[in-house]
């Protein structure tokens, strides 16, 4: 197969973590026969420093003619001014509009050789096997939003809107989803005070019942999904909701197996090139030191592989060779407790390693 694809390093240590994905992604390619070219852009805080945009044109001119995204991180103090004309995050949110990606998959494992890593216990977090579905173009994110005049100064104000079709199309991949797992879906609102989740309630109800009779569905309410995700997680298999709830939950989720830097994510549309991340954000606390964990950049790479490329193989081959160096004891000091860890360079090298084997 040939195949371009995209890095979008960005901020912070995401052009480390992303090298590492692309060592990764190299070492399938040699050993499947596959050709990829790699072409690297600008998002976030340096591309606001290079060119005034988050998110310049050439960078979406490029995503949209390949057939996969790399993505690391964006956003860092150098650009946290509330009142910054543009700001990192802009490039994020508007990569996902030009490309039309409405579903965020975030994967919740937790590894059996990582559970003490938790901080959560041990038989709480053994077992855990989550996906989450985030509506990710709709909700209060994109709705109408500014500020006013108020007697008291100003008021500031964001719109949370949905629409049908929007929570259709999420339900749908959500419950096919569940329908290749254990067949279960759990659909997250606020219906007891939001219209817009009354809305989510009934679409989401009406198609997994019509299409869907062969999964289990119940509803939550976002207060209480906060509350269970911590007390019994094992008892979710399919979690679907809205745009920011998801963004919280899955934040949340990330501390089940002990660290964002275990976790990928996948930003899909109906056509067109997907989005592949690591949930963890930019940490400019670490940047530069060598020591950030690249598994969640490399795991975003082997979703790359499955679902923009269709290399199941392949894909299976990274989370293999995964497994097989935590299963030798190799820890990155995020999940190392205390105990000896290697950096980010060594890590993403020995899981060429096991690629290569």
């Amino acid at each position: 197969m040939d195949a371009k694809i995209v890095l979008l390093p960005g901020d912070g240590i995401g052009p480390e973590v992303v090298a590492e994905g692309q060592k990764a992604l190299n070492a399938v390619a040699r050993k499947f026969e596959h050709r990829f070219t790699f072409e690297t852009c600008l998002i976030g805080g340096c591309a606001i420093d290079a060119t005034g945009s988050a998110l310049p044109d050439a960078t979406t001119a490029a995503c949209k003619s390949s057939q996969a995204v790399l993505l690391g991180a964006v956003g860092g103090p150098k650009w946290d001014d509330p009142r910054a004309k543009t700001r990192p995050e802009a490039g994020l949110l508007k990569i996902r509009k030009e490309l039309q990606l409405f579903a965020n998959v975030r994967p919740v494992k937790a590894y059996d050789v990582l559970v003490d890593a938790s901080p959560l216990k041990r038989e709480i977090v053994e077992g855990v096997d989550i996906l989450f579905f985030r509506e990710l173009t709709g909700g209060i994110y994109f709705g109408e939003s500014g500020r006013r005049p108020h007697p008291s100064g100003e008021e500031a104000f964001n719109t949370m809107i949905y629409n049908t079709a929007e929570i259709e199309r999420i339900t749908r991949m959500a419950a096919r989803a569940a329908q290749g797992r254990r067949k279960k879906l759990t659909q997250v609102d606020k219906a007891n005070v939001l219209e817009v989740s009354r809305l989510w309630r009934e679409v989401s109800q009406r198609i997994v019942r019509d299409e869907f009779p062969d999964v289990q569905y119940e509803v939550l309410l976002v207060d209480a999904m906060a509350m269970h995700l911590i007390s019994k997680p094992r008892s979710f298999d399919v979690i679907v909701t809205e745009n920011l709830f998801g963004d919280i939950l899955t934040d949340e989720g990330a501390m089940l197996p002990g660290s964002m830097g275990m976790l990928p994510s996948a930003s899909l549309g109906s056509s067109g090139p997907g989005l592949y991340e690591p949930i963890h954000g930019s940490a400019p606390d670490i940047a530069g030191k060598g020591i950030a964990n690249p598994l969640a950049t490399i795991l975003a790479a082997a979703m790359l592989l499955r679902h923009s490329l269709a290399l199941e193989s392949e894909a299976r081959a990274i989370e293999a060779a995964v497994d097989n160096v935590l299963n030798a004891g190799h820890r990155t000091v995020d999940i190392a407790a205390g105990a000896k860890s290697v950096s980010t360079s060594e890590m993403g090298s020995l899981v060429v390693a096991q690629l290569e084997m």
